[in-house]
């Protein structure tokens, strides 16, 4: 029951009738019987500022962004980590003493589901297919876990040379249709797939790749998490590769900013049990 003490906390995003955040959260306050209500916070573009002046004046501990208010919130918060900064997205914001303070804790999402697959990243070769938002938590991650070689394949080369200088170090950028994507290919000990191609509801799409030369023991990660098994990931798996979807990102990035936010863990597993049932409920529904 919601009193005049319950903290608030939310999603912020434009549309957000499609996401999960809320259910997840409310699951996991609930199970750690902390005094919270997680909201949906559908915010326009245009009353982003306006919205965050309103949060500072209410009882909200802070709040999940996601798209399209990633980037364009950095320069409206009173404080940016640097973590965040580097990636140049903000998903999580905290309200302390009255400041907003945002921080990315999809870098951690996305490290959390490396470690699930076992997957060593020191010294590897890895490819990242897209060149849009989410790799750039992706391109994080990797170098946090002491990636060797890392290669932007996209449709638009100039956007992924872009992405790159944002981060201080080399990385290669190749278009698909380039014969180098090909030989990116067979030397990556990891391929990412950061693009929307295979999401619901346009299940058959998916990146141009040749899984036949691709390494046995490479592992094939796409962080698209509806549904499960992408053709992307389906089409890996039959030619014997390990796969790793993004159900394990989103909830870990999640619980990152919940111990954020509270001070405590919460727990992980009814998190994920909780986003599989609310996907059951939506297949049922006919919607993602």
């Amino acid at each position: 029951m919601i009193t005049g003490n319950t903290k608030l906390l939310g999603v912020m995003g434009h549309p957000i009738n499609h996401s999960f955040s809320p259910a997840i959260h409310n699951a996991a306050l609930n199970d750690a019987g902390l005094d919270y209500a997680y909201l949906p916070l559908e915010v326009p573009k245009e009353s982003l500022n306006n919205t965050l002046k309103w949060i500072k004046t209410l009882n909200f501990r802070g709040f999940n962004v996601t798209i399209p208010h990633k980037n364009d919130i950095l320069p409206l918060l009173d404080e940016v980590t640097e973590e965040a900064k580097t990636v140049g997205a903000v998903n999580t914001v905290i309200r302390e003493n009255g400041r907003l303070i945002g921080y990315n804790t999809d870098i951690v999402g996305f490290t959390a589901g490396l470690a699930e697959a076992n997957f060593k990243a020191e010294n590897k070769n890895a490819v990242i297919l897209g060149a849009g938002g989410a790799a750039r938590a992706v391109i994080a991650g990797l170098l946090k876990e002491k990636i060797k070689n890392i290669a932007i394949a996209a449709r638009n080369t100039e956007k992924a040379e872009i992405l790159a200088k944002n981060f201080n170090r080399g990385v290669v950028c190749v278009n698909f249709a380039d014969e180098e994507y090909n030989n990116l290919l067979k030397d990556a000990d990891i391929v990412v797939n950061t693009t929307p191609l295979g999401m619901y509801p346009n299940v058959d799409a998916m990146p141009p790749i040749d899984f036949s030369i691709v390494k046995k023991d490479a592992l094939i990660y796409d962080i698209i998490y509806t549904p499960e098994e992408t053709k992307f990931l389906k089409e890996a798996k039959e030619k014997g590769l390990k796969t790793a979807n993004g159900e394990t990102m989103l909830v870990e990035q999640g619980a990152a900013a919940f111990r954020l936010w509270t001070g405590e863990d919460p727990n992980v597993d009814l998190m994920k049990e909780t986003l599989r049932n609310a996907l059951k409920d939506c297949r049922h529904e006919g919607v993602e």
